[in-house]
């Protein structure tokens, strides 16, 4: 089994995995081509689970694909730069730091498949890490529109609450009573669709979130993040949330 080190959050800083033995897997031709932009907690977690899984997928982060070969050699995984990422992608996660997305590469869609979905699992953390963003805490954007600003295409928001681990350790059955629950937020309903139906494949029941403008519910210190629970407890803890930024994750 793993062994993980506690940091302070779910989402995209929460685990460090010390150690891991896998379980042997099935393989199985590709299904989709996923490139995955930052390979961290949830990325690297991400990239071990679409693999084993049977998916083609590519994997960058922001030191260059050389420092991915452990990653590549344990997953099959293909590392890449982030300009090349989302080659071919039917799915491009972005899971990098917040403060971190305005300085991707320009053109990083280039080459994307056609009707491709971006999968954004990231936080704002402006005293531990990003610093103060105006337009998020001026304008009032949620955290996910502000990157889609950032990124030049719409998102789908998931996996910000979840603890890196569950990733690997937690996928169950559907319809097992201990089946988690996450929140999945999105505008465009094919998009929203493309990310549940991946989720569920993970091992993972999801809960519709609403819309970009509906995802504060799942911001950090909302009653879901990091909330370990199935979907009536999912649901129940979007609608108990309150759409004021609590002061500790303000600038």
């Amino acid at each position: 089994m793993a062994r993980f080190v506690r940091w302070s959050r779910p989402g995209d800083g929460c685990w460090r995995t010390t150690a891991r033995e896998h379980a042997p897997s099935r393989q199985k031709e590709p299904t989709m081509k996923i490139g995955i932009i930052g390979a961290g907690n949830i990325g690297g977690n991400l990239t071990r689970r679409l693999t084993a899984l049977g998916h083609d997928v590519s994997v960058a982060n922001s030191r260059g694909p050389e420092t991915l070969a452990a990653l590549a050699a344990e997953t099959g995984a293909t590392p890449v730069a982030a300009s090349e990422a989302a080659r071919g992608a039917e799915i491009v996660v972005v899971t990098v730091p917040l403060k971190n997305v305005p300085d991707l590469p320009a053109g990083l869609f280039e080459g994307a498949a056609e009707g491709f979905t971006v999968l954004d699992t990231n936080n704002y953390y402006p005293r531990e890490r990003d610093g103060r963003i105006a337009a998020i805490e001026d304008e009032g954007l949620t955290e996910s529109r502000w990157i889609e600003r950032q990124l030049g295409h719409p998102v789908v928001k998931a996996f910000n609450g979840t603890y890196a681990e569950d990733i690997l350790d937690r996928p169950r059955p559907a319809g097992d009573p201990e089946r988690l629950a996450l929140p999945v937020a999105g505008d465009d309903a094919a998009a929203k669709a493309k990310i549940r139906l991946l989720i569920d494949e993970l091992g993972f029941d999801t809960v519709d979130a609403g819309g970009i403008d509906d995802s504060w519910r799942q911001q950090p210190d909302t009653p879901v993040y990091g909330l370990r629970e199935g979907v009536d407890s999912v649901t129940k803890a979007l609608a108990d949330a309150s759409p004021v930024r609590p002061e500790t994750f303000r600038g």
